[in-house]
């Protein structure tokens, strides 16, 4: 399976902003401390608050913040709003139709396969990912919001 960047940055913002409690976090905040594209993260963060996942404030002193706890909040959840044609093959996600779609018996184990890859997802909270104040420390200097800034690149 994979996951497209999209969907990745969305769990890169549910994870900034669960870190940040009820603090106000900005596009560009959250944007440089990945280094990713800002215009990029407005995309995913106005589908986070169309599905919920996030409150979202404008104006001067606007921002987001989780909209629900992260022990509510599955990663599988998250994952199934941000990629709804997900699936192993071109068949399962709309993209192409295949000439053997009506009989074949090979879609329904992809299928399957899918679908438990989702259910292992959906056991796994936001809370889970965040757990601990270590981690937390870690995931901040990784992330620099803290003096020991380690820094974050991933893309």
């Amino acid at each position: 399976m994979h996951l497209s960047q999209y969907s990745g940055y969305g769990l890169r913002v549910l994870i900034y902003v669960g870190l940040q409690g009820e603090r106000l976090s900005t596009i560009s905040e959250i944007a440089g401390a990945y280094d990713i594209s800002r215009n990029h993260l407005m995309k995913v963060v106005q589908q986070l608050a169309a599905e919920g996942f996030v409150f979202s404030k404008r104006g001067k002193k606007g921002g987001i913040r989780l909209a629900v706890s992260p022990e509510q909040l599955s990663v599988g959840q998250v994952v199934r709003r941000m990629e709804p044609n997900l699936g192993v093959a071109d068949c399962m996600r709309g993209e192409r139709q295949c000439c053997l779609v009506s009989k074949c018996r090979l879609r329904a184990r992809l299928v399957e396969a899918s679908e438990a890859f989702l259910s292992v997802l959906d056991e796994v909270r936001l809370a889970e990912i965040l757990h601990g104040n270590a981690h937390q420390m870690v995931l901040r200097g990784l992330l620099g919001q803290d003096a020991d800034r380690i820094g974050c690149h991933v893309h």
